[in-house]
Order: C-alpha cells, then structure tokens, then sequence
C-alpha cells in the first residue's frame, strides 16, 4: 500500500485522481532521496555524454571505421539506450510509485531494457571474440574480420537479443499485465524458470565465454612478450626485462579492469535473484542491483574507448567543433603514425 505522511496526518493520494482505479501514490522525499535523484541523474547523464562521444567518433572518422571500432560502436548504442531511456524510467519510478507512461510504454520499456542490456553484453563478448582473433592470427586478421562481415555479426547479435527478449517476456506473462492490479502501475514479474534459464545463458556462458578468451589472450600477450625479449639485440637484460614487464602488466591491468567490471555489474542481481521463487521489478534489491547493471553502461565506454589515444584526440575535435569543417572525416587522428 503506498501511502504519503506529512507530519502526525496522513493524506493519501492517487495517480489518476479522475480514475476510480487508480493506484496509490507514493511521493519520496527527503534530503537522502533527492541526494539519490540527483547522483543517478548525473549518472544518466554522463552515460549518455560519454557514449555519445565514442559514437559521433567512429560514425564521423574514416580512420574508425574497422571491424574492432564497429564492435565499440554497437556496444555505445546499446550503452546509449540505457542512459538515454532506462536509466530515467528507473528514476521516475524511484521518485513517484506511479506509472505515467500508459500501457504501451509499459510495454516498450521493459523490451528496451532487456534489449540494451542483451546487445551491451553480445558486444562485449563479440569484442572479446575479436581481440582474440587479432591476438592469436594478426597476419590473417583483415582477411579473416572484415567491415562487412563485422557488421552481418552485430545485426545479426542485435536481432537474437531482440527475439530472445520478447520470448523471455512473453513468456513471463508481460504482455498479458496480468499482474497489474490497478491504473497506474507497471510491474515485471519473472518465474524462477526463466531466472534459471537467463542465468545460464546471460550469464555462466558469456563469463565463462570472456573469461577463457581473456585468459587466452593474456598467455598469448605474455608469450609474444617474451618473443620479442629473446631476438631483441643490442639492448641490456634490464632494458629487456623492463619492456617485457611492461607489456605484461599493462595486458594483465585491462585483463583484469575488463573483468572485475564484468562481474561487479553482473554477479549480484543473479546472486539475488536465485534466492526468490520469482523476481519483481518493484523490489528494492532488484532495484539496487539493476541499477549495478546500469554502471556497466556508464563504465563500458571508459574501458572500451577512452583508454584509446584516438578518443582522446577525437573528443577535443568534437568539443572545439572543428568536427564541422569540411574536412573533418578525413583527419588524421595518429599523429605519431606519421
């Protein structure tokens, strides 16, 4: 039952005063709650700006466009969707218990949602897949991975995500709204069926997918690294050594950045979600670590872009506007290739 107090009386109201149906309203107040609104809304915000960033990039760039930066790319528009519509629907309802999108957005949400966050996470195991490629064959990669092929792969990603979500909805009940008990309310129920079947497939596949490819990765790196300590002349054992750590550190930092980040945003909500019969999209602990699931959107672009010198050079195009000149697509954003 939501319920407002002010002070010793209580006033109740309602969504839709003009509704006989109408659910009860619940206003959150408070300088803790408006502390909330205004973090998660700074959050919003920066996961739209920073994805924003990296799509303008490689969408303007002839230099981005490869396979690699393509898989970026989708990953920022799925990343985009959460900051730009999932994240402020979540903080709606965090403000006020009530609905005001109507039935077809309470419809539309939870697809979009479950759709940003299943092509987020194909992208990340796509590049994952692709850094494996580039690592373990180099001389064969731009033969083996091209534009064309890495598109075909992403629609065809982004297209699976959008038929298991439906099936995963449709068959959870949503869009029957069976459980809705008044006007004005919007709530997602999942069986403990399907929370055992998500888990599985979004979630011990695609870990244990990345962390094997990563792995992989990391003992190639470490490989090639001393490779290129053995034939290296006319420099000291020191210096030898030096570089090698070096490039193993440096693997095993993204390694394990990419990781940590990985499991941080994930293992939680499946964690709770394994401890109830069925899973409701009103409770609080489903509410805390689905907003886990949000950072990863937020810290995604982080990792995947700003890590590269051509995102920092790219970005002090876009903010001097110097993206308008004519000749923009065309400039060169690695300098020292020259």
């Amino acid at each position: 039952m939501n319920i407002m107090a002010h002070e010793e009386n209580i006033t109740v109201q309602y969504c839709f005063p003009e509704n006989n149906s109408s659910c009860r309203k619940e206003v959150r107040t408070g300088p803790a709650y408006i502390f909330i609104f205004i973090l998660l809304s700074c959050v919003s915000v920066c996961t739209v700006f920073l994805n924003l960033l990296v799509i303008i990039s490689i969408s303007h760039f002839k230099q981005l466009h490869s396979p690699t930066n393509l898989l970026i790319l989708s990953l920022a528009v799925a990343d985009l969707f959460v900051g730009l519509v999932v994240m402020p629907v979540n903080i709606m309802q965090l403000m006020d218990s009530c609905w005001y999108l109507g039935k077809v957005g309470c419809y539309i949400s939870p697809i979009i949602n479950f759709l940003s966050l299943s092509a987020s996470l194909f992208s990340l195991i796509l590049i994952a897949v692709d850094r494996y490629i580039a690592v373990s064959d180099p001389l064969l990669y731009s033969t083996r991975i091209s534009v064309c092929k890495m598109s075909v792969f992403i629609i065809l990603g982004w297209s699976f995500s959008l038929f298991y979500v439906i099936i995963y909805l449709y068959f959870n009940d949503h869009f029957h709204q069976s459980q809705i008990r008044c006007y004005g309310e919007c709530v997602l129920v999942i069986k403990y069926t399907w929370v055992i079947i998500d888990l599985v497939f979004f979630f011990i596949t695609p870990c244990s997918l990345i962390l094997i490819l990563y792995s992989i990765i990391f003992k190639i790196a470490r490989n090639q690294a001393k490779a290129v300590r053995a034939v290296t002349s006319g420099v000291s054992n020191s210096q030898r050594d030096k570089v090698s750590k070096s490039s193993e550190t440096k693997a095993a930092k993204k390694l394990g950045i990419v990781i940590f980040v990985y499991l941080a945003c994930w293992v939680p909500v499946f964690i709770s979600s394994l401890t109830a019969e069925s899973v409701t999209s009103v409770s609080v602990i489903w509410t805390i670590f689905g907003w886990l699931n949000y950072m990863n959107s937020s810290v995604n672009p982080l990792i995947y872009a700003i890590f590269y010198a051509w995102f920092r050079v790219s970005v002090k195009y876009i903010v001097s506007c110097r993206i308008f000149e004519s000749s923009s697509s065309r400039f060169n954003l690695f300098p020292e290739h020259h």
